[in-house]
């Protein structure tokens, strides 16, 4: 199952994701640190882009280089704490597409239903990366994979801050083709499905309310 899982343990995606869990950290700083550590994990989950080599002319000779290979990037974070990602992500890949996902829980059945949805035409032809600060019970993951993926999305990555070994179970075993990018595993999920230690309710603590 962890064949799947990358866990970052760059000092300084781990020294400023201490200051996102610590309690005292005030929404201004949350949202700032959120963003600067998720452009730091984008170095990594797009590391397999492919290369191709050009040909350019530098202020002294010909030289031949290397590009990103024409492969188009989606970026789909679900809302709404998914949102203090994606500026991070986009200052490494300005020219990257951006979908959006919602999510609410129906009260009868407990299933998942997505109420806002709005994704790139060409969804089939680029590599997705879903982005959301918390991986918990992993059923928002998973489903949302599950409606990019009826929308004709294939190569689907998912990267949160913070993951339960709970949720990386849940969306291994629903979808064993996705990889799960974070920069912390934590202990647990607790009796309300927080994660412990965590850094309680990501949205919250990013937009100043409860």
């Amino acid at each position: 199952m962890m064949e799947k899982v990358f866990v970052f343990d760059h000092p300084l995606i781990q020294h400023k994701l201490t200051y996102i869990r610590d309690k005292n950290t005030g929404a201004k700083e949350f949202r700032e640190l959120v963003e600067e550590v998720s452009m730091l994990m984008a170095y990594e989950v797009t590391r397999n882009l492919p290369l191709e080599e050009v040909e350019i002319q530098t202020p002294l000779a010909k030289a031949k280089s290397k590009v990103i290979a024409g492969k188009k990037v989606g970026i789909v974070p679900i809302l709404r704490a998914g949102l203090g990602m994606v500026n991070g992500m986009l200052q490494l890949l300005p020219t990257a597409r951006v979908g959006h996902i919602g999510l609410y829980r129906d009260p009868d059945t407990l299933n998942p239903v997505d109420y806002y949805c709005k994704l790139p035409q060409d969804i089939e032809e680029r590599e997705l990366i879903i982005l959301d600060p918390m991986l918990a019970t992993g059923g928002s993951a998973s489903a949302a994979i599950s409606f990019i993926k009826e929308r004709g999305g294939k190569n689907i990555k998912l990267m949160c801050l913070i993951a339960a070994p709970e949720g990386i179970e849940r969306v291994c075993r629903d979808h064993p083709d996705v990889e799960i990018y974070t920069a912390a595993v934590d202990e647990k999920l607790n009796s309300h499905g927080y994660i412990v230690p965590g850094l309680g309710d990501a949205g919250d603590r990013m937009y100043g309310t409860k």
